[in-house]
């Protein structure tokens, strides 16, 4: 297979016979907000360019071409952004962060996640009781008389009765994810039999009936199935970067793309949210995707990325909206949306983060009461000093008060 290679925000160029015309027409059409591509015209001089959004990851494109995005971020913290962002307490392991690229990193991650899940067979599929209401030969559970009234002329007795299996909702989510893995194609050797022969222990038991990532998130664990939670963690993972969900359909391979803005935003909330509960638990509430509405009737709903606020009284200390992009300054678009969430919400302060510090950073006092302030949570080198960095900058402008 042959495989270009871009790198994230960064436009190249190619030769007219670099692509074909049905690859670059496949691109534009299934990859619109992923990949800006120019045809060869005149105005490109005759060449292919192409430009990466905010995506990173791998690309088949058909069976003979694929694109590699790459990021902009060093491997070994865009590895532990990813740790933060879904609770994933091992990925730091040298056999992950050993990864020379991102498909490789997917398929180590892959392959521990198709062992955790070859352990677990061996175990036992956690089941679970399930109630059925039916017809049958004999009397099972409890009669459902009321019905038995209503149609007296049905002798056999109509029955609720519990049955216990291992077809529900925590395997189906391991057995979908096994079976997306496998169809990306990424994962060789070891890790590729490994993946196959675990979806199909699991969908011997349970059903792979398509599962969306949100379903992985805020389940209950107990004695029984407390070691499906890191799984569940790495199969929100995989879902959410293996393809749009819609975009599944028969595809024989599907795409490993990462979101970087959303993951930027998750993992500075969920860094920050951390850091609060190791220094001062119980103190603060952090918010995430807070929701605001605006309007009295057909209200429009908004939503802001963290809000921070008082445990006990709710009272608003800041609100902070995201931006993984480079500015010299802020724009003014960035402006408003803060400025507008933080009138809404009665808040004072209000801060817009970038991954890189703006050539001129922004401060000032807006409509007489709301401060808006542009700080900085950096990606390069260590994130854990950048994070206290972070931290002492919000401090600051909110009167060294927090602590």
């Amino acid at each position: 297979m042959h495989t270009i290679e871009l790198k994230e925000y960064e436009q190249r160029s190619f030769a007219k016979e670099a692509l074909a015309e049905g690859t670059g027409r496949q691109i534009w059409i299934r990859y619109p907000d992923k990949i800006e591509i120019s045809p060869p015209t005149f105005l490109t001089l005759y060449q292919w360019f192409l430009r990466p959004k905010g995506w990173v990851g791998h690309i088949p494109i058909d069976k003979s071409f694929s694109i590699l995005i790459k990021p902009k971020v060093e491997l070994s913290n865009l590895f532990r952004m990813l740790e933060y962002a879904y609770r994933i307490k091992f990925i730091q392991d040298d056999y992950l962060v050993s990864s020379d690229s991102l498909p490789e990193f997917y398929q180590r991650l892959a392959n521990i996640l198709a062992k955790k899940v070859l352990q677990r067979i061996l175990r036992g599929l956690y089941k679970e009781y399930i109630s059925c209401n039916h017809r049958l030969q004999f009397i099972r559970g409890r009669l459902n008389v009321e019905k038995m009234i209503d149609q007296p002329w049905r002798v056999e007795p109509d029955c609720h009765y519990q049955v216990i299996t291992s077809d529900n909702e925590e395997n189906r989510i391991l057995a979908w994810t096994l079976l997306c893995i496998a169809r990306t194609g990424l994962c060789q050797d070891t890790a590729k039999q490994n993946v196959r022969k675990a979806c199909r222990g699991v969908c011997n038991f349970a059903d792979p009936v398509p599962i969306r990532p949100g379903v992985c998130t805020g389940r209950h664990y107990n004695r029984l199935n407390y070691d499906y939670e890191p799984m569940h963690a790495l199969c929100r993972f995989f879902l959410e970067v293996t393809g749009p969900f819609h975009d599944v359909g028969n595809k024989s391979m599907l795409p490993f793309l990462i979101d970087m803005p959303k993951l930027y935003e998750e993992f500075v909330a969920e860094w920050l949210k951390q850091y609060l509960e190791q220094h001062c638990p119980g103190k603060f509430r952090l918010k995430k995707q807070a929701p605001l509405k605006i309007g009295l009737e057909n209200k429009v709903e908004f939503r802001i990325d963290m809000v921070l606020e008082d445990a006990e009284t709710g009272r608003h200390f800041c609100l902070m909206d995201t931006k993984y992009k480079v500015e010299e300054t802020p724009s003014a678009s960035d402006l408003h949306q803060v400025i507008a969430y933080a009138k809404a919400l009665g808040c004072k302060q209000a801060f817009l983060i970038y991954p890189n510090a703006p050539k001129n950073p922004f401060s000032a006092i807006v409509g007489g009461d709301i401060h808006v302030q542009s700080i900085t949570f950096g990606l390069d080198g260590d994130l854990e000093e950048n994070g206290r960095i972070f931290f002492k900058q919000i401090e600051r402008f909110l009167g060294g008060n927090l602590f």
